[in-house]
């Protein structure tokens, strides 16, 4: 399991559409901020606090609800992800209902 400090939701709609979690970590004096981006969502579940994203590669990310975000440890990452696929990419609006998502697009 993945633990997010921040986090956000991709859609890539390429030739093989589906979502990921771009999930960001700040580091501590002794490491420095660090990025993930999982292998395509298939399925989420929720507690009190946290969305449970289930990946394609059977990796989990746990994020807490609250810290939908870019911050420095993940924006270069999107930014990056813009130059390179333009239109085929979307950051998902933070107020989507992650539970009602079809994960897997045919």
């Amino acid at each position: 399991m993945y633990t997010s400090d921040n986090w956000v939701v991709i859609h890539m709609n390429g030739d093989d559409p589906h979502y990921r979690i771009l999930s960001g970590v700040s580091g501590g004096y002794l490491s420095g901020d660090s990025w993930r981006m999982n292998s395509g969502i298939v399925r989420v579940e929720e507690d009190e606090d946290y969305f449970y994203f289930y990946g394609a590669s059977g990796s989990c990310y746990q994020c807490h609800k609250n810290a939908y975000c870019l911050r420095k440890n993940n924006a270069s990452i999107w930014n990056q992800l813009q130059e390179l696929h333009s239109d085929k990419v979307e950051l998902m609006d933070k107020d989507t209902d992650w539970l009602a998502m079809d994960w897997i697009i045919k």
